[in-house]
Order: structure tokens, then C-alpha cells, then sequence
């Protein structure tokens, strides 16, 4: 994890300029931003997910080890119509705090977003625009391991979105219930861009 203060995120602008809102109305209006890598390497952890907030006025602003993409197991063996890969874009009020899997607090998809689906079963990630679909796929953002730091995706991600490191996945879930206990606000969006 990396943290920095007090400083508008330059990431902001970059969502910006892509025609996609920032949330800075106060304290605790949450942005979380995902990058894909162009490196596009299955199994890796070679994507970021960016946290920034205010706080007391201030910006807080953290970037997470994390992977946009499934893991080589499950495109290897992910569902018949094609392991799911979140489309690039914003997505407003897609995400709740719930349960991953009924296991452990995360952030659990409760409207429609966009995904490729690729079914070729090989270990590249294939993004076609004829190959996309729409609706409620249970695409979470949560964590790998619960206390180990795993360097491989593995089994962990089947279209979520996975923070590596379970201590960063909790420093954005307890933003998020700030969020919640301090504005009321129960839904959190999401933007994916390219690196």
C-alpha cells in the first residue's frame, strides 16, 4: 500500500478527463478507481485500486496491489458461456457492503454492470466487444488471502476485483463504513480505465 496526504490525487484528474465524475463533496465521498494493467498477464497482481477521500478537508489518497482480471484457473475452467472480465468504465451505486461469498464485510455488486465473457478456456485474457454482457454476476471487489500475502491470483478471482494484501482490503472497507455512518450514503461506485 501506498498512502498519501493532503494532496488532490492526480489519478482524479485523469478520471476527469475521461468524462467520468469525482466524488470530493465533503468528507468520506469515496472514490475507488481501479487500473488494468496494459500488461494484460493472467495471474498477476499487476493492476492498482485506488482509494481517495477527504477527511477534516483533507485528502487521503492510498493505491492497492490488485488484480482487475480473473485468475488463470477460472479461465481455464470459469463458467460455459465465458469467464467474466469487468468492462472498463464508471459504474455508479454498483456496489453495497455485504458478504463475499457469505464469508467476510466486502464490497458485493447489487446492480448490472458490463463484462467481456471469454470462453476460449486459455490463459489470456481476451477482451472482445462482441462478447459482452450485462447484469448482476456477483462481480465483487474484496481481497485475496485473509492474513497470508498470496503473489499469485489463483483461485481468487473469477471477475472480482482482488486487493492483494488483506491489511489495504481494510483500510477501504472501514472508508467505506465511514462513508456509511457519515452521509448515509449505502452504495459505493467504482471506475475501471486503462493504464
Amino acid at each position: 500500500m501506498t498512502q498519501f496526504r493532503n494532496v488532490r490525487p492526480a489519478i482524479l484528474d485523469r478520471v476527469e478527463r475521461m468524462g467520468y465524475p469525482v466524488f470530493e463533496n465533503g468528507d468520506y465521498d469515496v472514490n475507488i478507481i481501479g487500473v488494468r494493467s496494459a500488461n494484460r498477464q493472467a495471474g498477476a497482481f499487476d493492476d492498482v485500486i485506488h482509494l481517495a477521500y477527504k477527511t477534516d478537508g483533507q485528502w487521503m489518497h492510498f493505491e492497492f496491489c490488485a488484480t482487475t482480471d480473473p485468475g488463470i484457473y477460472w479461465l481455464q475452467n470459469g463458467r460455459s458461456e465465458g469467464t467474466a472480465i469487468l468492462v472498463p468504465g464508471h459504474y455508479r451505486g454498483c456496489w453495497q457492503l455485504g458478504l463475499h461469498r457469505g464469508k467476510y464485510k466486502a464490497l458485493t455488486q447489487c446492480k448490472p454492470v458490463q463484462v467481456y465473457r471469454d470462453n476460449n478456456r486459455d490463459d489470456i485474457i481476451d477482451m472482445i466487444e462482441e462478447n459482452i454482457d450485462e447484469g448482476i454476476f456477483g462481480i465483487n471487489i474484496h481481497r485475496a488471502h485473509s492474513t497470508a500475502e498470496v503473489q499469485s491470483v489463483g483461485k481468487y478471482s473469477a471477475g472480482c476485483q482482488v486487493i492483494q494484501r488483506s491489511f489495504d482490503f481494510g483500510v477501504l472497507i472501514r472508508a467505506c463504513e465511514e462513508q456509511v455512518a457519515s452521509r448515509g450514503w449505502h452504495t459505493f461506485s467504482y471506475t475501471l480505465i486503462e493504464e
